[in-house]
């Protein structure tokens, strides 16, 4: 499934392992690693990374949007808001 990551970019989700926000320097630090070896995909459109998806092979790719809009673009709820919704059940 092809999702908006922004600014006309698309990611196939089938493909993502993760998606994580971008600020934290552990993150930061991985970033640059990946960029360093060829292995980040840039779809800010110059603006600020606000997360990071992983994939599968490997790359990076950088969004300009926040983790829960690319999330609740791919149609999915987070996990945190998973959780609390079985502690009500």
């Amino acid at each position: 499934m092809l999702v908006n990551i922004g600014f006309g970019n698309v990611v196939n989700m089938d493909k993502v392992v993760s998606i994580i926000k971008a600020d934290a320097a552990p993150i930061k630090r991985m970033v640059q690693a990946a960029k360093d070896n060829n292995l980040a995909i840039d779809a800010t459109c110059g603006r600020k990374t606000r997360c990071v998806l992983i994939m599968d092979s490997g790359h990076i790719v950088l969004s300009a949007l926040l983790s829960e809009t690319i999330e609740n673009r791919a149609g999915g709820v987070l996990v945190s808001e998973r959780g609390n919704e079985e502690d009500d059940a």
